[in-house]
């Protein structure tokens, strides 16, 4: 068996980010995956907690290098996922979470086939969307617009996700979550079969 990666997808505000953080105090050897961004901290937020806060220059630079595994701008900031340290928790045989939207979804399924399973998470409506991101009180109109204008964009990319539920209570959502997390580990794709059947026939 080798590590696995478990990507969480969804729309700002879908509540993506709490599930997939929470599953570190449920699933055993588990690494959650923080994102390097260019934007601006939120009040609430910490460095290398929430995220990985640096410079356009310092986040071009580390493009030019291949240090990014997927990476894509955003709302005018750039927002990306560093390969070292999931390259490390992987070979020590951990599940991988990573909170990334659906173009990076695409970039990681290409890269680590096999060891993807992903999940989309979603409102059961725009309005509840809607009203989760105001509630943020962290953004100005024209960005909490562009957001759901995106969560339009991205909703068309469900039927490339393994998985896929509404997020409508927290509790049922994350059971759902651990469920996949879990299941995720079992993929006969990430056995070697012929080595396996090898040391079985011993």
């Amino acid at each position: 068996m080798s590590g696995s990666i478990l990507v969480v997808s969804g729309p700002s505000g879908s509540g993506k980010t709490s599930l997939a953080r929470k599953l570190l105090d449920i699933i055993p050897n588990c690494y959650f995956s923080i994102s390097t961004t260019t934007r601006k901290p939120r009040e609430s937020e910490s460095d290398g907690i929430d995220y990985h806060f640096t410079s356009k220059e310092q986040f071009l630079s580390e493009i030019d290098e291949g240090g990014f595994l997927e990476w894509a701008e955003v709302h005018g900031n750039f927002y990306g996922t560093s390969f070292r340290p999931i390259e490390n928790a992987l070979a020590d045989n951990k599940t991988v979470v990573l909170d990334i939207d659906v173009q990076g979804h695409k970039t990681i399924r290409e890269k680590f086939q096999k060891l993807v399973t992903s999940v989309f998470v979603t409102t059961k409506n725009m309005s509840v969307l809607k009203t989760r991101l105001s509630s943020r009180n962290t953004e100005t109109s024209e960005i909490l617009e562009q957001r759901v204008i995106n969560a339009i964009s991205e909703m068309r990319s469900i039927g490339e996700y393994d998985y896929f539920f509404v997020n409508d209570d927290f509790s049922e959502s994350l059971d759902a979550l651990t469920a996949i997390a879990v299941a995720s580990r079992y993929k006969q794709s990430l056995t070697d079969n012929e080595a396996f059947i090898k040391t079985w026939k011993i």
